[in-house]
């Protein structure tokens, strides 16, 4: 089967986009190189096309019910106009996903799921609704999403709104924006998964063209850049930001990757995996994410095995020469008395083993 199209598809081919089948959508790897990307997302803003995640509704008397039931983190300390991270579990505390979730409302909740996932955690979904009075739906293909990411992000998007945008506060967001001067219908969000301010604008794939070519205009002497699926990787990894299939995996759960905060064991209500993360919480974690950089030469990359005093202990998950730092970092899956602060191990890349060094995950000081 060949690989989805987003609504701005044309769009990437036009802009000399580097195009490749990523999670089954056509997707820019690049425009004009990772680095000048990654560094206008830094320095200015970078504008990426994300019409790829997966959207799905859920409504009814029970949706936040429901949802605590499914979801990690606790619904009902936020409010409605706010979202929160949290994750979706298997029964024994591996990831199903990692996902946003919008409440509307009580009785109206809207689901941000990654791409790769997108079926999955829809069927995933379905399979757990029966005891509750709920409508599910996956409108995945009828939502065009784009992300403005940068310290200049919120100048360049209030040029094409009269909404104050101030007032959407981080991990906030609000419907019924009116953007363009066509006056655009769209809900805007303000989350990001770079390590800077920004935003997320999501419309109908109709209008989500028109609002890309509205932003990179209004940005245009501002440093806005398109920008692709390569720096995305390098900015949230720079960020401590996880990525499922990397940090996250139906085999490394969510306390062993570092995200107990979006895992409330103490909620009131049950959930899914909840049993098993609590018995390991109660024993010990045995093994778990740790952040690392290099002390030789080479680069890191997933996969690669971690090794100490010649065995195998565990395997990279995600590794980068980052263009902040000036650094080769990465993070690796290993048992706990090799995550320690100061530990050693060396990275096997091809026929040689290269030393490295357990540091502090947060990579970037802001």
């Amino acid at each position: 089967m060949s690989a989805k199209k987003t609504p701005l598809y044309d769009k990437h081919i036009e802009a000399g986009g580097n195009v490749v089948d990523y999670a089954g959508w056509y997707l820019p790897v690049d425009y004009s190189g990772l680095i000048p990307e990654h560094e206008a997302v830094r320095n200015n803003a970078g504008l990426f096309d994300v019409s790829h995640m997966g959207e799905i509704t859920v409504k009814g008397p029970e949706a936040e019910k429901f949802l605590q039931y499914l979801f990690t983190n606790d619904l009902s300390t936020i409010e409605d106009g706010q979202c929160v991270y949290g994750l979706f579990l298997y029964e024994d505390g591996g990831a199903v996903d990692d996902l946003l979730i919008y409440r509307k409302a009580q009785d109206d909740f809207y689901l941000v799921v990654n791409a790769s996932n997108a079926d999955k955690d829809y069927d995933w979904i379905l399979k757990h609704k029966d005891d509750f009075d709920v409508e599910v739906e996956n409108i995945s293909d009828t939502v065009g999403e784009v992300a403005i990411q940068g310290p200049k992000a919120e100048a360049i998007l209030q040029k094409l709104t009269d909404t104050d945008l101030k007032e959407i506060k981080f991990f906030h967001f609000k419907e019924g924006v009116k953007l363009t001067d066509e006056k655009l219908d769209v809900m805007i969000s303000r989350t990001g998964y770079t390590g800077e301010d920004g935003f997320e604008i999501y419309a109908s794939n109709e209008d989500i063209v028109k609002i890309w070519d509205a932003l990179l205009e209004a940005g245009k002497d501002d440093g806005l850049l398109p920008t692709g699926l390569g720096c995305r990787d390098t900015l949230r990894f720079e960020a401590n930001m996880p990525l499922y299939g990397n940090e996250i995996t139906d085999e490394i759960n969510p306390l062993e990757a570092g995200l107990k905060f979006a895992v409330k064991l103490d909620k009131e209500s049950d959930f899914v995996g909840k049993k098993a993360l609590q018995e390991q919480t109660d024993k010990g974690l045995t093994h778990k994410v740790a952040a690392f950089e290099l002390t030789g030469k080479g680069i890191p990359r997933h996969g690669y095995e971690v090794v100490k005093d010649g065995e195998v202990i565990g395997h990279v998950t995600t590794g980068y020469m980052s263009p902040t730092l000036g650094k080769a970092i990465g993070k690796a899956y290993v048992p706990m008395e090799h995550a320690a602060l100061g530990s050693e191990f060396e990275i096997r890349m091809r026929k040689k083993l290269v030393p490295a060094v357990v540091v502090s995950a947060k990579f970037l000081k802001k």
